[in-house]
């Protein structure tokens, strides 16, 4: 393997890897070398299809459980994983979605998502952040969005956020670029997952978003591999504050 792209005796955490683009990203951190911890609200102890998947790298996996819609649960995850020691790459990839227009759209549902895909984020980061900026070192990768560039239909909330997770990366990586901490973010184009389920069940939408996509097709979940393990590699050690868009050339349109 390429030294700028081994992540050999490295440890990487990825939030939402029970599966989708979470479980893409930790499989191919792990067949660059790291060693997993898997983070999802309802993650398999033993047996999950991310450790199946971690093991066939070769590599070590941990599963932890805990929901991100709950503010203590953030904080004590958090407290966990510095238990653990040595955190060396955090991928902050959970997130959810909630479906409605401007006017309708409730507060449980905008509070719920602005909790799950920005505040857990810049929890875990602060606090996983802390040890890296102490040891000088460290790589950080968010899952943005599209949305974090455009507004978006009947999503609200999770455009708020989103934009806030582009926000957030360049204010991170503005304060710990300078310690070793290299703060990046990752934005999918339409990848075909259970989020963008209802998109793809919508034939006007599929097509309206096919029609669109210069590559000629929808993403899947391991389109986002490459970027993954080059955000989390030496490779961007020199690379700050970035929203890398996987998309297909979309927003070149």
């Amino acid at each position: 393997m390429t030294p700028a792209f081994d992540l050999s005796g490295l440890t990487a955490v990825v939030t939402g890897a029970r599966r989708g683009i979470g479980l893409a990203m930790a499989e191919a951190l792990a067949t660059a070398g790291a060693d997993i911890i898997g983070v999802s609200a309802h993650l398999e102890p033993v047996g999950s299809d991310v450790e199946r998947r971690v093991g066939a790298a070769g590599r070590k996996f941990t599963a932890l459980t805990a929901d991100l819609s709950d503010r203590d649960a953030v904080r004590r995850l958090a407290q966990e994983l510095n238990a653990l020691g040595g955190i060396d790459i955090l991928v902050n990839n959970a997130g959810t979605i909630a479906r409605a227009p401007a006017a309708e759209h409730p507060d449980e549902s905008w509070d719920h998502v602005i909790q799950v895909n920005l505040t857990s984020q810049f929890l875990l980061s602060r606090e996983i952040g802390r040890e890296m900026v102490a040891r000088g070192r460290g790589k950080i990768i968010f899952t943005a969005s599209l949305l974090s560039f455009q507004g978006g239909i009947n999503v609200p909330g999770y455009t708020a956020a989103k934009s806030g997770v582009a926000g957030l990366t360049k204010a991170l990586a503005n304060e710990w670029a300078a310690h070793g901490v290299n703060v990046n973010a990752i934005a999918p184009g339409y990848i075909a997952t259970d989020n963008t389920r209802a998109l793809q069940d919508d034939p006007v939408r599929h097509r309206a978003i096919l029609e669109r996509i210069p590559a000629g097709r929808w993403g899947r979940p391991d389109d986002l591999a490459g970027a993954t393990v080059f955000l989390a590699a030496p490779a961007s050690d020199y690379v700050n504050g970035v929203i890398l868009p996987v998309d297909g050339g979309w927003l070149g349109r």
